[in-house]
């Protein structure tokens, strides 16, 4: 597995708490599928981290953004969107 970096630990504590997820965020490969296999998560589960995200990190994730794909893909890429973004 991968090893996280420590922006990538951030944001898998954020996803489990955003998503009540019972796994350990240190167990999160950051290159694993965030969205149904992989982590499982499901639509309604993107739009509670799309609100957490953009409170702790100042930025929207829209619903109807292309991007949002790639940004979802996996741990690695979200924290790469959030870094390329954050306005806090």
């Amino acid at each position: 597995m991968p090893q996280a970096s420590e922006a990538e630990l951030e944001v898998a504590h954020l996803i489990t708490e955003a998503v009540n997820l019972d796994v350990e965020p240190s167990t999160i490969d950051p290159e694993q599928p965030l969205y149904r296999e992989g982590l499982g998560l499901d639509s309604i589960d993107l739009l509670e981290i799309s609100l957490v995200v953009s409170k702790k990190y100042g930025f929207q994730i829209r619903s109807g953004d292309p991007e949002n794909i790639k940004t979802f893909s996996s741990l690695r890429a979200l924290t790469q969107t959030i870094e390329a973004r954050r306005t806090k």
